[in-house]
């Protein structure tokens, strides 16, 4: 009896071995595949793209590369950005037009790449005809905060940082999370996008 026993467990062990072995094949499939996904989001690789570049066929910051630029003086540092913004609107509501700001310094790599985008076209025209640009100097994000407080742009989610005014100033867009801050990994649609966008 005590023979049958022994027999029955070793019956019962080779069985549940045979059971594991079949199984952890598919453990290690299951584990491989949610490992996969988990490091695809770590790394970017299955992000989706920003909400402005949306609708285009971007390629992901990770994998674009940066564009190239050569510094130039965009951002005045004795503008006075009050004064322009109330001209700016002046002029947009006579023509029809909207303000759009742009907060941002000569310092700022992907400021001088928008305005390299800016400078193309179709964005050029695009500009032309729909707004009145001004540029907002911030220093090194020390200067002219309380503008950028006033409509609601902020700073420290990162610049080129935008917004977009109608011609009685009202704020029709406000950047809130930083869209524009890798602009050197993002290419010139994006802006085309956005302009488009907001256009009047």
């Amino acid at each position: 009896m005590e023979q049958i026993k022994t027999t029955g467990s070793s019956s019962r062990n080779t069985h549940k071995r045979s059971f594991t072995a079949r199984l952890v094949p598919f453990v290690a499939a299951a584990a491989i595949s949610v490992s996969g996904c988990c490091l695809g989001h770590a790394f970017g690789q299955a992000a989706t793209p920003a909400p402005l570049a949306s609708a285009g066929n971007h390629r992901p910051a990770s994998t674009r590369p940066a564009t190239p630029y050569t510094s130039k003086h965009i951002y005045s540092d004795t503008a006075d950005p009050r004064a322009d913004i109330v001209a700016a609107l002046k002029q947009a509501k006579h023509d029809h037009k909207r303000v759009l700001l742009d907060f941002g310094g000569d310092w700022c790599g992907d400021c001088q790449v928008l305005d390299i985008y800016f400078h193309q076209d179709p964005n050029t025209a695009l500009l032309d005809k729909h707004f009145i640009l001004v540029h907002v100097w911030i220093g090194r994000e020390d200067h002219n905060l309380d503008i950028a407080e006033k409509y609601k742009v902020p700073l420290d989610k990162g610049v080129p940082a935008l917004a977009v005014l109608s011609g009685t100033g009202r704020i029709l867009y406000s950047q809130q999370t930083g869209e524009f801050e890798d602009m050197r990994h993002m290419d010139a649609s994006s802006v085309t996008e956005f302009l488009n966008h907001w256009k009047s």
